[in-house]
């Protein structure tokens, strides 16, 4: 069994810059530190977890334990200390910009030979090692990496190839059934052999043609990027064995994330000599043959030293196939494993700390642990119930405006935190209305946008010939004459004929009923895109690639000519993208496109999350999930409700409920030192009104850490009346109530105009526009104009509503 290492008595030399994660204490220093140094303004437990000389560690660390500074001075340790090669240090993180910051604090540690660690998340590492390997399984080096879109188009193309209803079997439902078994390491012929019902067996036949489309593409889907992994380690014993030789001290962050392909890629780098885990659980093999892989005449590389960092109270991410027995069982898969508890905590005030730990003190499944830091008690966390969902924003916008009135706080150091991406929408109506500015994290992503995926599809393209998924999207993208009855005639050749798309379309002369305005057509852009391929073969940076790639393809002026107001937004995020590509060739020169495609594959929700110094003064909305290792000085945590939050469907199954209480902790450990707690007596769900009783999780705070600011004592007594008399006695009404006048005054029209005088405001296709009634929405088209001009306006929930604008009470925003 695993030990609690015994802490020493050490003397706190720096009180004052210990243990926290800004990385200041690095920062200040302009040479190597020294092992003395590297040691000297860390904690007991800290120390003691960074000088650990065993092979294998699980560091239980708390939220705002110092985590990522103990990973740094480690990989700083054992070079320094016990003269590893940076070379032999793999380092994985979740997010890139987790990994960016990681390798830059240890390349102020260490110096410039940090630069050979590799130091990355586990798909990038995935990426690099089959780059160099994949032909062992049949790939090319150039294979494409297909994001959720690129698959879900491949499954869409496969049921109709199966005559599957995609009404009744979604291909987004089938690549979930998909995407679970190849994180169970369940192969498209083990799921067929395991499916035990119609619709299981209905899956596992999708599973199979898609598999088979993705290697007659050579393209590889995200989850592949492990599974492929550790396949490619456990079917050719001497690539594992090279790479486990190579990497002699493995540290994994956030272990309590990963899922079961994770955990196996783990052990199959560090040559662990103990029977392995099911997905279940369950053990399999014995000690001196773990199973699963192929036997070899080399000798196996010694065990390499393992470091895991993780909070099993943190485990929040089951729906994406995270297994929380991973960490709660390390000791068991590494018998002789140590553990270090890091609970000193340097981001938030005792009373948060002890709300937080009150919560999840009633989940059963856990291992004893209590958060504490010696900042302080701090202010008691505020509640608030309030009429309605418009009621609960309107009082988070309030109580923003109040804390930067009095300078406690800035927009920018305040996040909005709720359990769904539809709840961010009356956030939204509120602060335009009051004009407070904000950034939503979560929402439709740049690299979602059409022209984007339209360009990374030619870039694609030219990297891999045989991405059909790619190729289709832009054969007639602009229209260049090669229509569906074409691109049908060419795919039944490459059926045939055993070809690829790409290969198919290089013979169009071979197609039967080809009409020759077609085949010319054809001819001309196989021709175009071979001319490309050229100046990637010549090397050419991705910037260059990717404007001469707009130019000739006519993509740049066909929207360059259009009368449409979006298209002239979709130049723009064109020229955003080959920003990104240039800026991406100067961090990295010589990098080649297949580089460039890489990193955007592997862009996260996270990565793109603004530090506070680049938000511009503007309030963060975000969902729970997102929110993750992030903190703010103020929190609002809203939608406390169950049947919100905790989410409807975890509220009958004890499992899924104590993931919704980690979610709850993970929330309030990501404020320092405010923290708001508010839910809706009412609430708006699916066009009707819904009575929520209050969260579970606001009954297991002890009373004496929550001001309730108004309850729902209050709410009756009150009954319906306006906000204005409910609050006109409240201590800073007024000036609250002048503020968001101030705001509105300055953004909207002073004066209501009556019916049919109204200025006509001046729409096109893309603006946002507030109405009256409909609240926040988008302009899809505009008709007539004048007196005449109507507007279609999509209202979200509400719909899309024909306006005449002369009448409506809308304002352009």
């Amino acid at each position: 069994m695993s030990a609690l290492i015994p802490l020493p008595e050490l003397v706190d030399t720096d009180a004052g810059d210990r243990g926290g994660d800004t990385g200041e204490g690095v920062k200040r220093r302009s040479s190597r530190l020294t092992p003395e140094e590297l040691l000297e303004d860390l904690n007991p437990a800290q120390r003691t977890a960074v000088t650990y000389s065993g092979h294998a560690l699980l560091v239980v660390a708390g939220a705002g334990s110092g985590k990522t500074r103990v990973l740094t001075r480690r990989i700083a340790w054992l070079l320094a200390e016990r003269n590893a090669h940076p070379g032999s240090i793999l380092a994985i993180t979740f997010t890139n910009k987790a990994a960016a910051e990681m390798r830059s604090r240890v390349e102020q540690l260490v110096g410039g030979r940090a630069r050979l660690m590799w130091v990355s998340t586990f798909h990038s590492a995935c990426v690099r090692i089959l780059r160099k390997e994949i032909s062992r399984l049949g790939f090319k080096s150039t294979f494409s990496i297909y994001d959720d879109a690129d698959s879900r188009r491949l499954m869409g193309l496969v049921c109709r190839d199966l005559d599957i209803d995609v009404k009744r079997y979604p291909p987004r439902a089938v690549l979930g059934w998909v995407s679970n078994c190849k994180n169970e390491l369940l192969g498209a012929e083990a799921a067929a052999a395991k499916a035990a019902n119609h619709l299981e067996k209905l899956y596992a036949e999708c599973y199979t043609a898609y598999q088979q489309r993705l290697q007659q593409a050579n393209a590889l889907d995200f989850d592949d990027l492990i599974s492929t992994t550790v396949r490619l380690f456990q079917e050719v014993p001497e690539v594992r064995e090279a790479y486990r030789r190579r990497f002699r001290h493995v540290l994994v962050d956030e272990y309590q994330d990963t899922n079961h392909a994770q955990y196996a890629l783990v052990r199959e780098l560090c040559g662990a000599r103990r029977p392995r885990r099911t997905v279940e659980g369950d053990l399999v093999g014995s000690a001196d043959d773990p199973g699963g892989s192929e036997p070899t005449d080399e000798p196996a590389a010694e065990p390499a030293d393992l470091m895991v960092v993780g909070d099993a109270d943190q485990s929040i991410y089951a729906f994406r196939g995270a297994n929380i027995r991973n960490i709660l069982q390390f000791e068991d898969d590494f018998p002789d494993a140590a553990t270090v508890l890091l609970e000193q905590n340097y981001r938030s005030t005792q009373t948060i700390l002890s709300a937080a730990n009150a919560v999840i003190s009633h989940n059963t499944s856990r291992k004893p642990k209590n958060l504490w830091s010696d900042a302080g008690a701090g202010d008691k966390l505020v509640g608030y119930v309030a009429d309605s969902e418009h009621d609960e924003a309107q009082f988070v916008a309030d109580e923003i405006d109040r804390l930067t009135d009095a300078e406690i706080a800035q927009p920018a150091d305040v996040a909005v935190f709720y359990r769904t991406n539809a709840q961010s929408r009356v956030f939204e109506e509120v602060f335009i209305r009051v004009g407070l500015p904000y950034k939503v994290v979560g929402g439709v992503r740049f690299y979602e946008r059409r022209e984007i995926r339209d360009a990374l599809a030619y870039l694609r393209l030219l990297a891999n010939p045989d991405d059909t998924v790619s190729l289709r999207r832009i054969l007639n993208v602009p229209k260049r004459g090669i229509g569906e009855r074409a691109q049908a005639c060419v795919d039944l050749l490459a059926q045939r004929a055993s070809l690829t798309y790409w290969e198919a379309l290089r013979r169009a002369d071979e197609v039967p009923d080809l009409v020759s305005r077609s085949l010319h057509n054809i001819q001309t852009f196989v021709a175009m895109i071979e001319e490309l391929q050229q100046l990637v073969a010549e090397g050419a940076g991705p910037d260059h690639v990717l404007d001469v790639v707009l130019a000739r393809s006519g993509y740049r002026a066909e929207l360059e000519a259009s009368t449409d107001p979006q298209d002239e937004t979709r130049i723009e995020n064109l020229d955003e993208l080959l920003a990104v590509a240039r800026e991406f060739a100067e961090e990295r020169p010589g990098a080649t496109l297949a580089d460039f495609l890489e990193r955007v594959a592997l862009v996260a929700d996270a990565d793109q999350i603004p530090d506070p110094d680049e938000s511009g003064g503007v309030v963060t909305l975000m969902t729970l999930h997102t929110a993750k290792g992030l903190e703010f000085p103020a929190v609002f945590l809203t939608g406390l409700e169950d049947g919100v939050f905790p989410h409807a469907r975890s509220v009958g199954d004890p499992k899924e409920l104590e993931e919704e209480r980690r979610l709850a902790y993970v929330g309030l450990t990501r404020a320092q030192r405010r923290l708001y707690l508010s839910r809706a007596v009412v609430r708006s769900a699916w066009g009707a009104p819904q009575h929520n009783p209050p969260s579970r999780f606001l009954t297991e705070l002890p009373d004496e850490l929550v001001d309730w600011r108004r309850t729902e004592a209050d709410q009756a007594v009150w009954g319906s009346s306006t906000a204005s008399d409910r609050f006109a006695d409240a201590p800073g009404y007024l000036s609250s109530v002048a503020r968001a006048v101030r705001r509105r005054t300055a953004t909207f029209p002073s004066a209501k105009p009556t019916a049919g005088s109204r200025p006509v405001p001046s729409l096109r296709s893309g603006d946002r526009v507030m109405h009256d009634a409909f609240g926040l929405g988008t302009v899809v088209t505009v008709e007539g104009q004048a007196d005449q001009a109507v507007a279609s306006v999509d209202f979200g929930s509400l719909g899309v509503k024909r306006l005449l604008l002369r009448y409506s009470p809308v304002v352009k925003l």
